[in-house]
């Protein structure tokens, strides 16, 4: 730029020079110059001091910008206008703006500090998109030189009426410090701002301001959806101690509402010592009903160093149920804040964390072991609500028969419990007579020998109840089933032996093999294979003589009956039936065989010896009856296996657990008994539910009868065992029977009988 003239000595300007290429914006511009002086030798330093001329004008960056502004904006709203450049200094420099007139709009300038002006335009009126949808303002920057230099800027303003909320900062203004060596992309601040429209009108964009120069876009960003402003550059607290931020949030509705905040940065440094915490209180129990608010312990907090360093705040974890609550300077009280459950949470751990406020903050942590103290909120609660029990009848009194179980999970005697029946009868019997419980492990035992004839099955309601204060109970129900043994030997309810041991019986001496003599016929009061009964006979004057049928009970000569066979024959019958152990009983016929007494109905044995049309169909629709009978019961059966075979797949027992309707039903679990030799004669039928006595019908057919017509007696739910039998002593045979009362019945009489039915309700 300078050259010296060498005969004069002056020092000459070579080429243009321009200030604002070699010394920017800074108000000296001093160029250093060395100048060496021969004969004699010297050296002579020299500064050139370039001094600004009015040589630039101020100028916008884009000579024309749209401005969108809802009509709803209230009046006193200011935008933020772009600034004007001028690279001239000092009074040279840009002064000051005008703004062409407007009746709703004015201009004011603010004044950064740092020499920066930045223009704001300020609504003064209210807008009316309908009178006035355009405002067109010229903005122009002037500088301080003279002749005054300017530059324009076209702002074009759209009037909507639509999205009518701008967005507001918590702040108008934000102070923040931070460490000169923070790290790059290290975010130190967030803002934030709310609108109260919704949907896209409501939806928030963070910006850095228009007029935010390039140096602090290179040094920040601001993220667009949170706020958050992380540094972008490296700071130096030497260079720069201080910066100035606009940040603006504009929503995106149409048009785009904006506000606008102020962030100031302070660039700080140093700390080194950690905060300390320190327990005031032991901490103390608490109760797991203990309200929001109770104390738990005292914390207090130090730190050794000074000023904001020196400074201590305290946090705990935000997911337990505790709080810290400031008393005094570094003193707190830890308290309760939320519903406790012991049985969830028996203890908790709260961590209190210390931070210091250092740049950076420095922290330390310690663990406050607090214990959750029992209350009785917590019924027991039995592992089953319904228990299943089998107990064979004649059973031992006093043995156990069954023990439920239920937990507490409260603890202490909160959780002791205390076993006891609640239902204080059954069958009108107390329940002390049949079962007693243990209180403390709900051991069920019975109280005396259970006669399955007598009950079949009762309900037991079990209370599990705490020791708590107030207590809590569950109950759970227990349905005991009296299992059948076979107790009841046979009862021989024909021949009739009410007169004595011994029955006698007619026949005549021109008797055939194969003659009916009598029938024997017995009942046993037991169920199910222990009532099945079978005849047999065990001694006889002569055996060759009689047989007595297996199932049927009928005595008939195995021959004919001889002149030297004596007239009297005595004959023993034993009556087993089918149970374990095997129950029987025996009855006595004394059989006389008379000369004199005649076969009354010659044309009968006609009929057995040549069977009649009507006979056979009767016998071919018995078989026909019976083969379908059993095929049902086959297919029902295997119905019954499938069914169950897939509800143990599902977790449950078709087998044991029945629903109370089943219980209620009284036409279930029939069985129906047959004689299996010969034509049918004796029908038994065993009905009953497990909830009832057992129903049973019998149909007797008379030795001589030719029909199948049926009588049926009505079941009565009062009929008494005793009186059916002496019904079934009037019907059938006694010991004055002969063919001739009998040949005018010409039918089968069926009769039956049912034995006293209770159910359980």
């Amino acid at each position: 730029y300078f050259s010296v003239d060498l005969h004069r000595g002056e020092i000459v300007v070579n080429e243009r020079i321009d200030r604002e290429i070699l010394c920017g914006k800074n108000a000296n511009c001093l160029l250093p110059l060395q100048i060496v002086i021969e004969d004699p030798l010297q050296l002579y330093r020299v500064e050139v001091d370039i001094q600004d001329i009015n040589d630039n004008y101020p100028h916008f960056q884009s000579t024309d910008r749209v401005l969108k502004i809802a009509e709803s904006t209230v009046p006193g709203m200011r935008f933020p206008l772009e600034s004007a450049l001028d690279p001239d200094v000092g009074s040279n420099s840009l002064k000051s703006y005008t703004l062409s007139k407007d009746e709703c709009f004015s201009l004011k300038v603010k004044d950064l500090g740092d020499g920066r002006k930045v223009p704001e335009l300020v609504l003064e009126k209210p807008l009316d998109r309908e009178k006035k949808p355009m405002h067109q303002l010229t903005l122009t920057a002037l500088d301080g030189g003279n002749p005054v230099r300017s530059g324009a800027s076209q702002i074009n303003i759209t009037v909507l009426d639509i999205n009518d909320n701008n967005p507001v900062f918590e702040k108008n203004v934000y102070k923040v410090a931070i460490n000169e060596n923070t790290k790059h992309g290290t975010s130190f601040l967030k803002v934030q701002a709310t609108d109260l429209d919704e949907g896209p009108n409501g939806e928030i964009q963070y910006s850095l301001g228009e007029h935010t120069s390039d140096e602090l876009r290179s040094l920040f960003r601001i993220d667009q959806k949170t706020g958050e402003i992380i540094l972008n550059g490296e700071l130096d607290y030497e260079t720069t101690p201080f910066y100035n931020i606009e940040v603006s949030a504009k929503d995106r509705g149409v048009p785009e509402m904006e506000g606008h905040c102020t962030v100031e940065i302070e660039v700080a440094d140093i700390n080194d010592n950690p905060p300390q915490i320190v327990l005031t209180s032991k901490p103390s129990p608490v109760r797991e009903d203990a309200p929001s608010g109770t104390v738990v312990a005292l914390i207090s907090a130090r730190d050794i160093d000074s000023s904001d360093n020196g400074k201590v705040s305290l946090q705990t974890q935000c997911d337990l149920p505790f709080i810290l609550k400031p008393s005094f300077s570094n003193e707190y009280s830890l308290v309760t804040n939320g519903i406790l459950d012991r049985e969830t949470f028996p203890e908790y751990n709260v961590e209190i964390t210390a931070f210091d406020s250092g740049s950076p903050p420095l922290s330390s942590k310690t663990i406050i072991p607090v214990k959750i103290l029992d209350v009785n909120d917590n019924a027991p609660k039995f592992s089953d609500n319904v228990y299943h029990v089998y107990v064979k009848e004649n059973n031992t009194p006093g043995s156990i028969i069954c023990s439920v179980s239920a937990q507490d999970v409260d603890v202490g005697v909160n959780g002791k419990i205390s076993y006891s029946i609640e239902n204080p009868k059954v069958w009108d019997t107390p329940i002390s007579s049949y079962m007693y419980i243990n209180s403390d492990n709900g051991s069920i035992f019975s109280m005396h020998s259970f006669d399955f004839e007598q009950i079949k099955v009762f309900e037991v309601i079990v209370q599990a109840k705490d020791h708590g204060s107030p207590s809590l109970s569950s109950n759970a129900t227990v349905y005991v089933f009296i299992l059948d043994h076979n107790d009841n030997a046979p009862a021989v309810i024909y021949p009739s032996t009410s007169m004595g041991s011994v029955t006698h019986q007619r026949m005549p001496r021109s008797a055939k093999a194969g003659h009916l003599v009598t029938k024997v016929t017995a009942v046993d009061a037991d169920s199910g294979h222990n009532a099945w009964l079978f005849y047999r006979l065990a001694e006889a004057t002569d055996t060759s003589l009689f047989s007595v049928n297996l199932h049927t009970g009928e005595v008939r000569t195995k021959r004919a009956v001889s002149e030297h066979d004596d007239s009297s024959q005595r004959l023993l019958i034993e009556i087993k039936d089918n149970g374990e152990p095997i129950q029987s009983t025996t009855v006595t016929l004394d059989i006389l065989v008379e000369d004199g007494f005649h076969e009354p109905i010659l044309d009968y044995r006609e009929k057995t010896i040549e069977p009649n049309k009507k006979t056979g169909k009767i016998t071919l629709y018995l078989i026909i009856s019976l083969a379908s009978v059993s095929l049902l019961c086959l297919l029902t059966f295997f119905i019954l296996l499938v069914k169950c075979a897939r509800g143990s797949r599902g977790g449950s027992s078709c087998c044991i657990r029945r629903t109370n309707s089943e219980y209620k039903n009284p036409n279930r679990n029939l069985q129906i008994q047959l004689n299996t030799d010969g034509p049918i004669k004796y029908v038994e039928v065993l009905g009953g539910d497990m909830m009832s006595q057992s129903q049973s019908f019998g149909s007797y057919l008379s030795p001589m009868s030719e029909f199948s017509d049926l009588t049926l007696v009505k079941p009565s739910s009062t009929t008494n065992f005793t009186d059916t039998l002496n019904v079934l002593d009037a019907s059938l045979p006694d010991s004055a029977w002969t063919f001739e009362s009998q040949q005018d019945l010409g039918q089968l009489r069926l009769r039956f009988c049912l034995s006293k039915v209770t159910f359980l309700q």
